[in-house]
This record gives structure tokens, C-alpha cells and sequence, in this order.
């Protein structure tokens, strides 16, 4: 928030708090400070369930995602993952640790979850790097992505909940959508977003069958083929025992590109 334009009022009852917001925001114009923000974001399809390629409509009661070592970069030139180029970092400044996040928390209008605010230097933020890490604690501990929910197709109820278990860290350049993130000016505040398409994984029902997204994603029938009694409760071992060898290369390759910023792509390092 940037500071007020004009003085503020004199009076004996005046709000200390207020005095005080006032000069930090006046000091940090001063020394090139803003506060920058990293959201979460699991989009549509975790919040409001959508359709696999394969024709299961899924809806998620949680997923669960533990983000390490989130850092965010200034860099130049910008950096690009799908270039060879290594990313150059001018400013860098990590965010958060660790934080567990639900990316399906809240209704259907729910906005993306914060991870964490920092106070930063001013300029343009224009990469993001975050490790999906093992979950140490909470209903997620020893899971490095958790999905918990309902797949239904033609009368069959599939119940099922997903412990995927390989770490994966994410490099990826600037945010692309509607509105550009990361540009923080000295008093104000910016915010960054970590992305993850869903429709990676399971495909979407909407797209064409030979759409890339749709030929590069696992869909959600070679999971149901593994559940019994309408229940599925897998980790990444049993996946790797029990899926075909090409379903279980599709499903680590989908989750390497599960990552993004906005609608920009990452590199994926396992």
C-alpha cells in the first residue's frame, strides 16, 4: 500500500498505529523497500472439479501441496526455461521455507492461498523457483502432492486418494496472464503466483482428444482400473508396481510440467 498524499490531521487522539504505518511506508520509499507476496494457486480445476480426457468427472476435497525453498528472482536477461541458458539473478530473495497449502480450501470463488510476504527490494521480479517437497507434518506428512476426492463416469464412484511422493523443484521465468505480477515499487506491494494445472495430470474432457495437453496427461481411467470396492488409496511405490510401465512414464512426466506461472511453463528437475 503506498503512503497518503496529503499530512495527517493533528489531533491529541491520533492513532499511533497509524503514524506508524505511515513512517514505514515513507522509510521503505526511502530505502527501495515493498512488500512482495507468493500465492498458490490450483486454478478451476481443483476448486470447482472439471472433466479428464477420459471422460471422469473429478472433484477434489483436498490437494495438498508442500512448496520449499520459494525464491524469487530478478533477473537479467530474463530467463527463459525452455532456452539452455542458466538463470542470472541480479536480486534474489527466498520467500518461504516450507509451507503446506490445500489448494482446493475454500468454495468454488476461493482465491489462491498466500504462501508468504516478504519485505523486498523494488524492481521486477521476473522468475520464481519453488521446491514440491515432502510434507513433514499435517494430514499430507510424507506426501509431496496429496490428492483426496471423487471421480464419478457412468454410474461408477471411484473415492480415491493419491500420495505422490517425488520431489520435484521448479525454475520457471515470468508470470503470464491477464495482469503482470512481480513489478514492485519502493512503499508498494507486488505479488508472484506458483501455478499448478491439474489438467496436466488427468487431461481435459473439453479439449481434443489429440490436443497435446490431452495426448501428454494420464487421464483417470488407468488409476481406476487400480481401485476396489469404489476405493483408491495409492503412493508412489504401489503406482509405480502397479501401473504399465508407459502409464507410469506418462504420470511422472505430466507432474514434472504440473508447475507454472500463470499460464508460463517451468523447468523440472527431480
Amino acid at each position: 500500500v503506498g503512503c497518503s498524499g496529503g499530512k495527517p490531521k493533528a489531533s491529541d487522539d491520533q492513532s499511533p498505529s497509524s503514524n506508524g504505518e505511515a513512517d514505514t511506508n515513507a522509510a521503505d520509499s526511502a530505502t527501495g523497500i515493498g512488500r512482495l507476496a507468493v500465492y498458490a494457486n490450483g486454478e478451476d480445476f481443483v476448486r470447482q472439479g472439471f472433466t479428464s480426457k477420459d471422460g471422469w468427472a473429478i472433484t477434489f476435497d483436498h490437494a495438498y501441496v508442500t512448496l520449499a525453498d520459494v525464491t524469487a528472482y530478478q533477473t537479467e536477461p530474463a530467463y527463459d526455461p525452455e532456452a539452455s541458458e542458466s538463470l542470472k539473478a541480479q536480486e534474489q530473495i527466498t520467500v518461504a521455507e516450507s509451507k503446506t497449502v490445500d489448494l482446493a480450501e475454500g468454495d468454488e470463488q476461493a482465491n489462491p492461498i498466500l504462501i508468504a510476504e516478504v519485505d523486498a527490494p523494488e524492481g521486477h521480479y521476473n522468475a520464481l523457483s519453488w521446491q514440491m517437497a515432502e510434507a513433514s507434518d499435517g494430514p499430507a506428512a510424507g506426501s509431496v502432492l496429496m490428492l483426496v476426492g471423487t471421480a464419478q463416469k457412468e454410474g461408477q464412484t471411484v473415492n480415491f486418494t493419491l500420495q505422490l511422493g517425488n520431489e520435484v523443484t521448479y525454475t520457471c521465468g515470468d508470470f503470464v496472464g491477464d495482469e503482470r505480477k512481480g513489478i514492485l515499487k519502493a512503499g508498494n506491494s507486488a505479488d508472484l503466483e506458483a501455478t499448478f494445472h491439474f489438467d496436466h495430470i488427468f487431461g481435459d474432457g473439453s479439449a481434443a482428444p489429440d490436443d497435446s495437453l490431452n495426448t501428454g496427461a494420464l487421464g483417470f481411467e488407468p488409476l481406476a482400473a487400480l481401485a476396489s470396492g469404489g476405493e483408491l488409496v495409492v503412493d508412489q511405490a504401489t503406482l509405480q508396481q502397479s501401473l504399465a510401465p508407459e502409464d507410469y512414464a506418462t504420470l511422472e512426466k505430466a507432474v514434472s510440467g504440473f508447475g507454472h506461472v500463470g499460464e508460463g511453463h517451468c523447468g523440472a528437475d527431480s
